[in-house]
């Protein structure tokens, strides 16, 4: 594991039990938007890289009985909060891996009937390789279904603030480049999914993204002392009172053509 990946890690492993008491449930909309564009697939397990604390188990056991479901985490930290989720779901076919869900297991390569991956792509290191790592998993007919935070996803709000803060001016080139790379595809969505969300106050979210989201490996490469500055800054230019806004994740939804030769029929659910 490099460096970088060995921070995201700890950095996930620390924020695990904070993200999935206050993130999870103000992302849960996004969530459904993704399940619910799986439809209808061929047989075949279901993956959901950059699982997390797997909140899209609950969505996709009763949708899909007895099929696999498979949640893959870099994070240790959320694959135990993972497995404490499947364990609540005891009919359901639950298998969690700890691994770099960037670059999926070769066993994975033209079998899956869907892989299902909300708010991971934005933080890996190269997402043009992930999601096309992804598409090589589905069989004929399979549909991969990603959410993930773009570039600009308000243009006012707390997201964009932190944005400003911290002086993420960099862009994102490769957002350009993920449908282009996944040639032979089906598209069948591509756009803006836009839920309210509602948080506290200004402090409670620094604190939250600080402390229980993506943050965290931010935190610990820049220390305490910067992230005290930041909050500073950030709190001084936030409005006061609950704070409500608007923003808006990229959704990809994208089917494997179904194989020319004879095999894979298509069942509903």
């Amino acid at each position: 594991m490099t460096d970088r990946l060995a921070r995201i890690a700890r950095g996930w492993d620390e924020a695990a039990a904070g993200y999935e008491v206050y993130f999870v449930p103000r992302f849960a909309p996004w969530v459904r938007t993704a399940v619910d564009a799986v439809g209808d697939v061929p047989d075949g397990p279901i993956l959901v890289p950059c699982c997390g604390t797997f909140p899209e188990l609950e969505l996709l056991a009763p949708r899909f009985p007895g099929r696999r479901i498979v949640g893959i985490d870099l994070s240790a930290g959320m694959v135990r909060l993972a497995k404490e989720r499947a364990g609540r779901l005891p009919d359901a076919d639950v298998e969690l891996v700890q691994s770099d869900a960037a670059a999926l297991d070769p066993r994975w390569l033209a079998s899956c009937a869907a892989v299902v991956s909300v708010f991971g792509l934005q933080q890996l290191p190269d997402p043009r390789s992930a999601i096309v790592s992804w598409y090589d998993a589905l069989r004929p007919g399979g549909r991969l279904c990603v959410v993930y935070w773009p570039d600009v996803a308000e243009e006012d709000g707390p997201f964009a603030l932190l944005d400003s803060v911290v002086g993420d001016s960099a862009g994102r080139p490769w957002e350009d480049e993920l449908v282009p790379a996944l040639a032979g595809a089906e598209i069948e969505r591509d756009e803006v999914v836009s839920h309210p969300m509602t948080h506290p106050d200004a402090a409670t979210y620094f604190d939250a993204v600080h402390r229980a989201g993506p943050m965290r490996a931010l935190a610990l490469a820049r220390g305490d002392d910067y992230m005290a500055e930041l909050r500073l800054q950030y709190l001084d230019q936030a409005p006061t009172g609950a704070w409500s806004h608007y923003p808006g994740a990229r959704l990809i939804v994208v089917r494997r053509p179904p194989s020319r030769v004879a095999g894979v029929p298509l069942t509903s659910g």
